[in-house]
């Protein structure tokens, strides 16, 4: 199963994708990312947490502009379900 890591202000989104079934933790610090497949932030900071210049293998979603539903339909075609 796949881990999706979700900005801690993106409530609607992180609930979406529980409702679907995926598992969900807050990205709180450089390592929750390290053990995620795919992130979605905000897009309001570009500097989440301070991690701009992180990289991650993990796809990065930015729900920006998007409600919940598009970004679970995003996440799951980044993730190939």
């Amino acid at each position: 199963m796949a881990l999706i890591g979700v900005e801690g202000t993106l409530t609607d989104v992180k609930d979406a994708l529980k409702e679907r079934g995926h598992q969900v933790v807050d990205l709180h610090s450089e390592e929750d990312v390290d053990q995620c497949d795919c992130c979605v932030i905000s897009g309001q900071d570009k500097d989440v947490m301070g991690m701009s210049t992180i990289s991650t293998d993990a796809s990065v979603i930015n729900a920006d502009g998007y409600n919940a539903e598009n970004v679970c339909q995003m996440v799951e075609k980044k993730l190939g379900i």
